[in-house]
């Protein structure tokens, strides 16, 4: 059977919108890696933040005025509500997730950020009263089971320090979630990319200023590589991925786009072995598709 131009072009629509959600993807999963290089300096959480946010600002804000332009300006109330989803989403949930990142493997950070859907549908049984069906436990049961499998590959390694860098994703994981959620409204109000601009402008004033509250003047010196890899975590793996998300999803779709995102665990576990010599074991090759195979059936429900 032929297909028509016009199926065609939209089927090259499709792949070129997925190929962008894949690419993404594994982008955004490399900001554990490249925090993983810029640990090897005297670099702590807070520093690494600031230099993250220093290189990424002038673009989002740039994004802000832009989309602030044409548009009606904000009430106080969605000011208010814009400035705590930027705190919640993306300065204390990059926060804790680069504390974590000082004391456990790329590949089970990775994997823990990706449990982050499961705990939107756990919080909303508490916060709106949503009730799970049992397909929806046996999903979760299947996604936790392979995150306690890489978990305890990794404490069997890493000692006592792999709970502590464990709760700190884990705190990453749900104060995202918790973003999320409560993002809802304000996302058909305001628009997916003026409050993403928004509140990482809001994000990066408070790393920038943690950094100047915390840190002397001294520690803006720093070798060479270190700006380097920020400068590449700032723009390839947290200013691109932000808009080829959401250029994928204005493509193929919210759902798809979702899907292709599960490239990054599996992608973060194998860039890990590569460059930092992290090892790929059996466990953590069955935890990890057992996460995503939980997620994947987790997101054929919600669709």
């Amino acid at each position: 059977m032929t297909t028509s131009p016009l199926q065609q072009a939209a089927r090259k629509e499709f792949l070129i919108g997925l190929a962008i959600a894949v690419a993404g993807a594994v982008l955004f999963s490399g900001k554990a890696i490249v925090a993983k290089l810029i640990y090897r300096y005297p670099v702590d959480a807070i520093t690494l933040l600031a230099f993250r946010m220093l290189f990424s600002v002038p673009v989002f804000a740039a994004v802000a005025l832009w989309q602030g332009w044409s548009a009606a300006p904000l009430s106080d109330a969605d000011r208010a509500r814009v400035a705590v989803l930027g705190l919640l989403g993306y300065y204390l949930a990059s926060f804790l997730d680069f504390l974590g990142l000082q004391h456990i493997s790329a590949g089970l950070e990775r994997l823990i950020l990706f449990l982050t859907p499961t705990f939107v549908l756990l919080l909303s049984v508490f916060i709106f009263k949503k009730r799970i069906s049992r397909f929806e436990w046996g999903a979760l049961a299947v996604s936790y089971l392979g995150t306690v499998f890489v978990f305890m590959h990794d404490v069997s390694r890493g000692g006592s320090n792999v709970w502590l860098g464990g709760a700190f994703v884990l705190g990453s994981a749900v104060s995202y979630a918790l973003y999320l959620i409560f993002s809802g409204e304000l996302l058909q109000r305001v628009g997916t990319l003026r409050l993403v601009a928004y509140a990482m402008c809001v994000s990066s004033v408070a790393c920038i200023g943690q950094f100047f509250l915390l840190r002397p003047l001294s520690m803006l010196l720093q070798p060479l590589p270190v700006y380097g890899l920020s400068l590449v975590n700032a723009l390839f793996c947290t200013v691109l991925p932000v808009f080829m998300t959401m250029i994928a999803v204005a493509r193929v779709g919210a759902g798809t786009a979702s899907l292709a995102g599960m490239v990054g665990p599996v992608s973060t576990l194998f860039l890990a072995a590569v460059i930092l010599g992290e090892p790929v074991t059996g466990i953590q090759l069955t935890g990890t598709a057992l996460v995503l195979c939980g997620m994947y059936l987790l997101s054929r429900k919600k669709s």
